[in-house]
């Protein structure tokens, strides 16, 4: 401890060490001072781990890693852009294209953070046309992985070539290469070995992958590329129209259901394709939103265009749509996140208008949006009605009718003189109690209970009990202590889920051959799902074989499936599979259950007689757990006496 007793000590000792106590006493003229020194706990990260906690927010997996490198080479100004994949990328993930190239200097600096040559001041950070711009994408690659760069400029003679290891370069010399840049990016996260730890399987790497190529190559059909995954080809696509692309990227498929949309205005243009109503699908997935040729995800966009396809799709379908908005770069904001695919708008509204306006136009002009016609149906002018003149009698009858005097005369629209047409009231009561008099004849009444049920579980409906079916989509049932509400399709799927689990369990799953096997094509990244879960669907009564690149053939079906509910069951399980988790891989199975448990429980013909719906009852108080279906929900809940008597007071 130091002590400062001078008044001039401590007018002089200027700005103290960081890391010190101080303390003044003061008495009389003299001040003293105390300092204590201490550990300084606050330091400043060194270059190669602040690089790699960066990297975090730009190369989650080796996906992200293709979308930067693709997204370079098409700044570049490349026409032909080549994605080679090794191990799903997790060994090798390189990128060939034909661009500019850089030069030795440039290829130097575009490994370091924050080098762009995209933004020369603020400004231009609100006029950005390019994919790229935050002059981060290779320095993060770089402090995860080995890196080794390629590039030569047109007029140059030798190119360069880099290598670099966890941001530490080990090698830079000339080289001899073709135009364009070549980089290898290899053992991704080798010197991060817990975020490669959490990397999922091959097949959702890969997946993953193919996602990012695909939306690169929706949006840009004019450059040709190719994808190779373990020196097999998976796309060769050459320069077209996005039409051509679409159909090479998506299938074949698309090609007859697809409704241009354009549309030109002095705030935004809006081109591309949106699908017909029957290429609406149960998942999601196909579903492409471009702003300035960029993807983007927006749940309020996404909105305005299914709301366009209200009362053409069911409410559980998402319509297929590859659409791309051009507006003013002002307007938008893409830096609002790392991995570029949020975006604000500076007037959310304007654009959901619009949007939602050009894609009814779009389906109005195809005929595909029903539109009024105002044009008299000239079926309906050759009607007798129509055609005969009204006759002075037939003029004096309506004039007389109470509904003809209330309409035409002032300010008697809303006071319609109800008697007249009321004043047989009696009678329609008469009618509408008929069916209720006959069912108190009928087994299904609600009856006095029988003798046999005061014996039973009050919470058990016992056999011939009173039934009800209501608004057919549940039974009401009499049991000791009251009333008992059973949901049909909930009470259908637990029963089916049992069946199911037990010929699962038992390996007798029956499965029924199709007459004629139907063909089932899906995009690539869904084709790579499929193929994983083939041998439990063979388990689970499907014969599916695959017939060509991305097409399947659907052989046999499990017995109970309806006719053509085959295209539903798989792409719920695809779905499915696209947002599976490591942790649900071992449950997979019983989601399969579950899934086409869901299917078979919509057979409402079944519970239409009174021995229907007692056998369902019967069946579901058979089960190991009737009270909740297999995902958890209530299956029938129990309306007591006491309860009744408190409603009706």
């Amino acid at each position: 401890m130091t002590q400062v007793t001078h008044e001039n000590d401590f007018h002089h000792s200027g700005v103290l060490p960081k890391g010190t106590n101080q303390h003044i006493n003061q008495s009389t003229s003299t001040y003293s001072l105390y300092i204590c020194t201490v550990a300084d706990v606050i330091q400043l990260l060194s270059d190669h781990i602040a690089n790699q906690i960066a990297a975090g927010e730009v190369i989650q997996r080796p996906a992200s890693a293709v979308k930067e490198l693709l997204e370079n080479a098409i700044d570049a100004g490349a026409t032909e852009i080549q994605l080679v994949i090794k191990d799903a990328g997790k060994e090798l993930i390189q990128v060939i294209d034909n661009g500019k190239g850089m030069s030795t200097t440039d290829a130097r600096m575009s490994f370091e953070r924050h080098a762009t040559s995209k933004i020369k001041s603020i400004d231009d950070l609100f006029k950005i046309r390019t994919m790229g711009f935050r002059g981060e994408a290779l320095a993060s690659i770089a402090a995860v992985a080995q890196v080794e760069l390629r590039s030569k400029q047109e007029d140059s003679e030798i190119g360069t070539r880099i290598c670099i290891e966890g941001t530490e370069v080990k090698m830079q010399e000339p080289c001899a290469t073709t135009r364009g840049t070549n980089i290898m990016v290899k053992n991704l996260f080798f010197n991060v070995p817990a975020r490669r730890h959490f990397l999922k399987s091959n097949t959702t790497e890969l997946r993953h992958i193919i996602d990012e190529f695909t939306r690169v190559a929706l949006a840009h059909s004019r450059i040709a590329f190719r994808l190779w995954h373990n020196n097999t080809e998976q796309f060769h696509l050459e320069s077209g129209n996005l039409k051509t692309r679409i159909v090479s990227l998506l299938g074949g498929s698309y090609e007859k259901n697809l409704v241009p949309v354009e549309e030109q205005t002095d705030y935004i243009n809006i081109t591309g394709f949106i699908g017909k109503p029957e290429a609406a699908t149960r998942t999601r997935g196909m579903q492409f939103f471009f702003v300035n040729n960029r993807f983007i995800r927006n749940a309020y966009l996404h909105h305005a265009l299914v709301t366009a396809y209200e009362g053409l799709i069911e409410k559980e379908s998402f319509p297929f749509y590859v659409l791309f908005l051009e507006t003013d770069p002002a307007r938008v904001d893409v830096n609002v996140h790392p991995t570029k695919q949020e975006v604000k708008f500076d007037d959310d509204k304007m654009m959901y208008a619009y949007l939602n306006a050009a894609v009814k136009h779009a389906l109005a002009r195809y005929n595909i949006a029903p539109s009024l016609d105002f044009t008299l149906n000239p079926e309906i002018t050759q009607l007798s009605s129509v055609n005969i003149p009204q006759t002075p009698d037939h003029v004096t009858q309506t004039q007389r009718n109470y509904l003809y005097n209330a309409f035409t005369q002032k300010n008697q629209a809303h006071f319609i003189d109800r008697k007249d047409g009321l004043q047989h009231w009696k009678e329609l009561y008469a009618i509408a109690q008929k069916p209720a008099m006959q069912q108190e004849q009928t087994p299904t009444s609600f009856s006095s209970q029988p003798a046999t049920l005061h014996q039973q579980n009050d919470a058990i409906p016992s056999g011939n009990q009173n039934i009800l079916l209501v608004q057919g989509s549940m039974l009401v049932t009499t049991v000791k202590s009251g009333l008992m509400v059973i949901h049909i399709r909930r009470a259908q799927e637990r029963i089916w889920y049992e069946r199911l689990l037990e010929e699962w369990n038992n390996g007798q799953t029956s499965s029924q051959q199709l007459l004629f096997p139907v063909s089932y094509e899906l995009p690539p990244h869904d084709a790579l799902l499929l193929n994983e879960v083939l041998p439990d669907l063979a388990r689970i009564g499907f014969d599916i074989a695959p017939f060509g690149q991305n097409t399947f053939v659907v052989q046999g079906v499990p017995a109970a499936l309806p006719g053509g509910e085959e295209k539903n069951v798989l792409d719920e399980v695809i779905d499915q599979l696209r947002h599976e988790t490591n942790d649900a891989i071992s449950q997979r199975s019983d989601k399969l259950l579950m899934q086409l448990a869901r299917r078979l429980s919509r057979n409402k013909h079944a519970i239409q007689q009174p021995e229907g719906q007692q056998a369902l009852i019967d069946e579901l108080f058979a089960c190991t757990q009737p009270e909740y279906t297999p995902d958890g929900k209530k299956v029938f809940s129990m309306l007591r006496k006491e309860t009744l008597d408190e409603m009706l007071g």
